[in-house]
């Protein structure tokens, strides 16, 4: 029985894509874990693979559309029959291979369009679902959330005994999800952008030349539109003296151990900055958090995103549990995740999520600046230069390393005296730094 092909959703915010390039072409025969294309997304370039076994049949879409719609038809391949033919919107979609070529920041996430029976899902933590276009279709009948099923087919492939096995055992439909603000803000009425035609007859056709939007700079536009129309903003800055922080540094770095004539590592003062704001979140819990519609998520840990610039916009690769990890650790694993961030290989699971961020713009010679918060996060510090300033210290005159820091903040979950703890907090550890090596 002919299995259609659909274009799947590759992040929780694509609406469309574009669908780069064929890996197979009609005749080739496939199997489940064969990558069979390259799609563009308003994120990233991602390769895809097939969750399904057979022959292609057709090749729907041309290599290089633009605009190809999540859950259209995009290729169809012979399958193994089945008792009862399956709905064209109960067959599996691609499912992601989790390495991404390219991303845009997850400003204000809005959800991902809404599942279709079919396509691979994900559990709560995230996995992929993979599963028989039979054992979904039973399990929509069943109304079975075809995720909590456990697969006995190979390699954990969710089977038509699996989804049967379930029902008998009494095994429930997940609920429903609430709404999200996002969701419920999606219809709201936003200011037009100016057309083309608008912007252009303000100038002599000789004075500009047009570049046409990507997909990531389409996405950072309404992300942050978003997030700035939809999320209250307040602002805390404070000054840091940071010639404690410089010279704890430079320690660390001498003594750091050699290999093959090269230090081990060497700190970077955004690397001691990501572990301030790590402990910071850990010493107020209560701003470790986001908004929802109906609850306040308490983060068990800080997971810290730091944006990192790349070709066509800013990616935000995320420290894990950054409270718990040294700041050699950091340091590591913030050069390797840059790297890759700049080379376009980073995965899904390395850049998505997070429950705060850092966006340092000293190295620019910016001395202070206001970030916009990312949602899901409720907070983001933005980090200037670290610059001689004159202090007035035990009342006398004196010159000081100053770093400007300011702190923006989601006010409906992290109000103004909360946000200031914060940033009393993050100002302790950072000028008081051998704290941070405990």
């Amino acid at each position: 029985m002919p299995i259609n092909i659909t274009m799947p959703a590759l992040s929780p915010t694509m609406e469309e894509g574009t669908l780069s390039s064929w890996l197979v072409k009609v005749g080739d025969q496939i199997n489940p874990g064969d990558v069979i294309a390259e799609i563009e997304t308003d994120k990233a370039t991602m390769e895809v693979e097939s969750v399904d076994e057979g022959e292609v049949l057709e090749l729907l879409v041309e290599a290089g559309t633009e605009g190809v719609k999540v859950n259209s038809v995009i290729a169809v391949i012979s399958g193994e029959e089945v008792g009862a033919p399956a709905a064209p919107t109960a067959t599996p979609a691609p499912a992601v291979v989790a390495e991404a070529k390219t991303e845009a920041p997850a400003a204000a996430v809005s959800p991902a369009p809404a599942a279709t029976p079919g396509v691979v899902s994900a559990k709560a933590d995230g996995a992929r679902v993979f599963a028989s276009p039979l054992a979904r279709r039973i399990a929509k009948d069943a109304g079975l959330d075809v995720s909590v099923v456990s697969g006995s087919g190979p390699k954990g492939r969710i089977i038509k005994r699996d989804v049967e096995a379930a029902i008998a055992n009494g095994v429930t439909a997940a609920p429903q999800a609430t709404a999200t603000p996002a969701a419920a803000n999606a219809s709201a009425s936003k200011p037009p952008s100016m057309s083309d035609e608008q912007v252009l007859k303000l100038f002599d056709d000789d004075s500009y030349e047009l570049v046409k939007h990507d997909g990531m700079r389409k996405t950072i536009a309404s992300r942050l539109q978003e997030s700035k129309q939809n999320v209250p903003h307040f602002y805390v800055t404070a000054d840091c003296e940071i010639d404690a922080l410089l010279a704890l540094r430079s320690q660390i770095n001498k003594s750091a151990p050699v290999k093959d004539d090269k230090p081990a590592f060497k700190i970077s003062v955004n690397d001691m900055v990501i572990k301030a704001m790590a402990l910071a979140l850990r010493d107020v819990p209560e701003a470790n958090v986001s908004w929802t519609a109906d609850n306040m998520v308490k983060h068990k840990h800080v997971d810290v995103g730091v944006a990192v610039s790349i070709d066509g916009g800013l990616i935000t690769p995320i420290v894990r549990k950054a409270e718990e990890k040294t700041v050699s650790t950091i340091s590591k694993e913030m050069k390797d995740l840059a790297g890759r961030a700049r080379d376009k290989k980073l995965k899904p699971a390395e850049y998505q999520g997070g429950t705060t961020a850092v966006s340092n713009l000293g190295m620019f010679g910016v001395k202070n600046f206001s970030a916009i918060v990312n949602p899901p996060h409720s907070t983001i510090l933005a980090v200037g230069a670290g610059e001689k300033r004159a202090i007035v210290k035990d009342g006398e005159l004196a010159v000081a390393t100053v770093m400007s820091v300011t702190l923006s903040t989601d006010h409906r979950s992290v109000d103004g005296a909360l946000g200031a703890e914060l940033m009393a907090a993050f100002k302790g550890h950072i000028e008081n730094p051998m704290g941070m090596l405990a």
